[in-house]
């Protein structure tokens, strides 16, 4: 099983995380489950932002605040930047 890191909002995750103490099952299974159900029901006929339009809505006015720099200078901030975009992109 592979793993993927997906930032939410408070409220999602605050729910996710109540659901998951009342079931007394571990998040993970939570949250697959849930994206399964909408994958059920498009077969039905919805289309998939229909069944999951409200979360992404939540998800995109959601403000994660930003890192702060790990360099005083600028440029030597800039080039940190650079340096881990180039290793991404491999």
């Amino acid at each position: 099983m592979k793993t993927l890191t997906v930032r939410l909002p408070d409220s999602l995750v605050s729910e996710i995380e109540r659901e998951s103490k009342c079931r007394r099952v571990s998040k993970s299974d939570v949250v697959r489950e849930r994206l399964h159900q909408p994958q059920r029901a498009a077969a039905g006929g919805g289309n998939m932002g229909d069944l999951i339009g409200h979360i992404l809505e939540q998800s995109w006015k959601a403000r994660v605040p930003a890192r702060p720099p790990r360099f005083r200078s600028a440029q030597k901030q800039r080039l940190a930047e650079l340096i881990r975009a180039q290793h991404l992109h491999r």
